[in-house]
């Protein structure tokens, strides 16, 4: 190998690399629910037989960034991921209105995490595929506090990739990726229809269905039920902290893909020692 796979170098590169991938993900946190809401919106109008009105391009690339209050153009010394934020301290260098500090946050984020799998896993294809997955549970995570939907665009490619590294012996084999693909998608399906059967009421999204089937598909069915513990006990703690301290009414939503998010790293870094320290607990 060459010295880029020596521990250091690689850790290094992967810092930068994910800090960069964080301001990407910055747009797509943006843009995908908005591009998602103009095509609910043109196939709507298209089923209603009226005409679809002209809309200017918009995706994950065009128009260029820009400032929403004042529509001033992001150049790229400005885009520079934490740096120009910091520099800029928070500001929008043409009307002065605050930049969320969620925009670093995100990039700081998404730059320890794949510090932390080039870290964890070393040089080679666990890694990057472990960065991967971090990246579109990062992803993931942040659209669904912000508008409770999970992205299929997001979920199902998940899915496939992870069924498609474990061919190459990526985590787990190929059988377990597809009973995990499988048992994920059909455990949420069941309590979701239970749920609805005895309640009236839809407790979660397909979106989590999905979401959880990816997972399974990336670290196998015998994962499952740590991600699953995790998740519930991570999302308990959470909404009754919310109802208690921040007011938060019971009727109110709370997104559920965020808690699958975080069991799904926990289970990929650390699930073979929780489930075997579980398991002597247990006998």
């Amino acid at each position: 190998m060459t010295e880029f796979s020596q521990p250091a170098v690689f850790v290094s590169f992967a810092l930068v690399l994910g800090v960069c991938v964080g301001s990407f993900l910055n747009v797509v946190i943006h843009r995908l629910p908005r591009m998602m809401e103009r095509e609910w919106q043109e196939q709507c109008a298209e089923l209603r037989g009226e005409t679809v009105p002209e809309q200017g391009p918009y995706s994950l690339l065009r128009p260029s960034s820009h400032c929403p209050k004042c529509n001033h153009r992001i150049g790229v010394l400005e885009n520079i991921p934490l740096l120009s934020w910091l520099v800029l301290r928070g500001r929008c260098s043409g009307c002065k209105t605050p930049i969320s500090p969620r925009y670093p946050l995100v990039e700081a984020l998404t730059g320890i995490a794949t510090a932390g799998a080039a870290l964890h896993f070393g040089f080679g294809l666990a890694a990057a595929g472990a960065m991967l997955f971090l990246w579109c549970m990062i992803a993931a995570t942040f659209i669904d506090f912000d508008t409770q939907l999970l992205p299929d665009s997001i979920t199902l490619p998940l899915l496939w990739a992870g069924l498609l590294l474990n061919t190459a012996g990526g985590f787990v084999d190929l059988k377990a990726a597809v009973l995990g693909a499988a048992a994920g998608y059909l455990s949420l399906w069941s309590v979701y229809w239970m749920f609805k059967l005895a309640t009236g009421k839809e407790g979660m999204g397909y979106g989590d269905f999905k979401l959880l089937a990816a997972i399974g598909a990336w670290l196998g069915w015998t994962m499952l039920p740590l991600v699953i513990l995790l998740s519930s006990l991570v999302g308990a703690v959470v909404g009754v902290g919310l109802i208690v301290l921040a007011r938060h009414g019971r009727n109110v939503p709370i997104p559920f893909g965020p808690y699958l998010a975080a069991g799904g790293v926990v289970a990929m870094f650390w699930g073979p020692q929780l489930t075997r320290s579980w398991l002597n607990l247990a006998y």
